[in-house]
């Protein structure tokens, strides 16, 4: 790895880290970057999601403040975030490479809609905070949040998303608390997801730690000041990059 890629891979984990604190889809901006330095998709995917875990790590704790009172919203949705992210990580290796090739295009595309449908899916939110509803969603709520885990476990990109979008749909909570929960499952999901890799699949050790320590550093400063950032910009690069992603997906050979 030359000192380009190194400060390259290392740049993407600090962005990665902020928008994963703030938005969600940080994915979008690492597995890009590897994917232009020549990694395979399941590796790059492999190294990426242990170095993200640093960060939403760091993301959780930044929000620490917003986590009050929430213990049993965590330990009820937690449960259905270890399963999914386990699940998901056992289908990644094993489905054929060629599969992860062929549907990532898709999920990555679709997290790029998401991306952008996020204000809309906010003012919903406001509305349904508004309005009230369910306290805890239920089983349906359960099985989404299993549900986000699984494709969490298997790619990633914009599961925060995802979480935050079905959050919006029932539960009555103010959104930076929410915001703050779905970092927490989001942290369930990649830590499980990560163990599993670790023990049985290949990881460019070098790549996870340059993502480490970025999306560590870019974590803790989304948390503090990410809702300062222009949400447009943000959008911007984030589906710029998702768009990229999926070209180099599909052209190469």
């Amino acid at each position: 790895m030359d000192p380009v890629e190194a400060v390259a891979i290392g740049a993407a984990g600090i962005a990665a880290g902020g928008m994963n604190a703030v938005v969600g889809s940080g994915t979008l901006i690492t597995f890009p970057t590897l994917l232009a330095f020549g990694y395979p998709p399941v590796l790059a995917n492999v190294s990426n999601n242990v170095g993200l875990v640093p960060g939403v790590l760091s993301a959780a704790y930044g929000y620490h403040r917003e986590l009050r009172g929430q213990r049993e919203r965590l330990i009820r949705f937690g449960a259905a975030s270890l399963l999914g992210g386990f699940a998901g990580a056992v289908l990644l290796l094993r489905l054929p490479d060629a599969a992860f090739r062929a549907v990532v295009p898709v999920l990555i595309l679709t997290a790029c809609v998401l991306v952008l449908l996020q204000p809309r899916l906010n003012r919903w939110m406001r509305d349904r905070e508004h309005a009230g509803s369910r306290a805890d969603g239920g089983v349906p709520m359960w099985l989404g949040v299993l549900a986000t885990g699984v494709y969490g476990g298997y790619f990633g990109a914009a599961q925060g998303v995802l979480l935050m979008g079905m959050f919006g749909a029932v539960l009555r909570d103010d959104l930076q608390r929410l915001n703050a929960a779905k970092n927490v499952l989001a942290s369930l999901v990649n830590g499980i997801a990560a163990v599993v890799f670790i023990a049985v699949a290949d990881v460019d050790w070098a790549v996870a730690a340059l993502i480490a320590a970025g999306s560590t550093a870019g974590g803790l400063i989304g948390a503090r000041v990410g809702r300062r950032l222009p949400p447009i910009a943000m959008r911007a690069v984030i589906v710029t990059v998702g768009v990229t992603a999926s070209a180099l997906l599909i052209i190469r050979p």
